[in-house]
Parts: C-alpha cells; sequence; structure tokens
C-alpha cells in the first residue's frame, strides 16, 4: 500500500502515543514517524500510556503494542476508552502474529484497527491515515 503524498502531509504535527515494551520497538516506529513529520511520545507500559494520556493533552492517535507484560494492550484499551473524553480516541493495535481472531480481539478491546509485527512503515502510515479520516466522520 503506497502512502499517497497528501496522507504523508495530513500525518504531519499528529501526536502519536507509541506503547511498546520493547525500546527498539518504540525507537524504530518513533524514527518512521518522525520522517514523516509526527511528534512522538512513548510509553513503555499499559500503566504508563494511561499515565501519559491524563497528564498530556492533544494526543491525536495511539499506536499500542498488544504484547506487554503487566498490563496488556487489550486491558490497556478497555481502560483508555473508560477514561473521560478518551471513548473516540483512534488507537491501533500492533500485534506480533496476526492469527486468526487477534482483528476481533483488538476490535473488541476497543481498538479502531490493527497492523502485525514487523511494522512495514507504507502500512503503519496508511493505516494511521485511515484511522484519523474515520475520526472524522
Amino acid at each position: 500500500e503506497e502512502v499517497a503524498p497528501q496522507a504523508s502531509n495530513e500525518l504531519a504535527d499528529k501526536r502519536v502515543l507509541v506503547v511498546d515494551d520493547d525500546i527498539r520497538n518504540v525507537f524504530a516506529l518513533t524514527s518512521a514517524l518522525q520522517q514523516h513529520g509526527m511528534k512522538v511520545m512513548d510509553g513503555e507500559s499499559g500503566k504508563e500510556a494511561i499515565e501519559l494520556l491524563k497528564e498530556s493533552s492533544g494526543i491525536d492517535l495511539v499506536l499500542m503494542d498488544v504484547m506487554m507484560p503487566g498490563l496488556d494492550g487489550f486491558d490497556t484499551m478497555r481502560i483508555i476508552r473508560q477514561l473521560e473524553g478518551y471513548k473516540t480516541l483512534p488507537i491501533v493495535a500492533v500485534t506480533a502474529k496476526a492469527m486468526a481472531g487477534d482483528r476481533e480481539r483488538c476490535l473488541d478491546a476497543g481498538a479502531n484497527d490493527y497492523i502485525a509485527k514487523p511494522v512495514n512503515v507504507d502500512v503503519l502510515l496508511a493505516t494511521l491515515w485511515r484511522t484519523l479520516q474515520g475520526q472524522r466522520a
């Protein structure tokens, strides 16, 4: 899926919260997003993600790893959906292995969409763009 230049422009200046317990994934995702002009914050756990959301306003989108120790991505998304003002925050889940039922589990937990690892940057950007478009409807 190629990313249209317009998609790239629309993603510029968006504030994305990347939640992943693996610092290498955080680094790779952050680099890719920043190359397209996005502002990235990161949290290494579900708990940290929830704290960051409570403290910072203006986060446009969350990229949520589902496999994390402690509070996993599914539970974290469920909690975020309960927070005041975050029922419609765009969340894209990131799953380590795309298995049958993963998509449903992600959507049931509150994700708007999901992508599988290893993350393909073009697919990532197209998915983020689609998710943000969906929020405007």
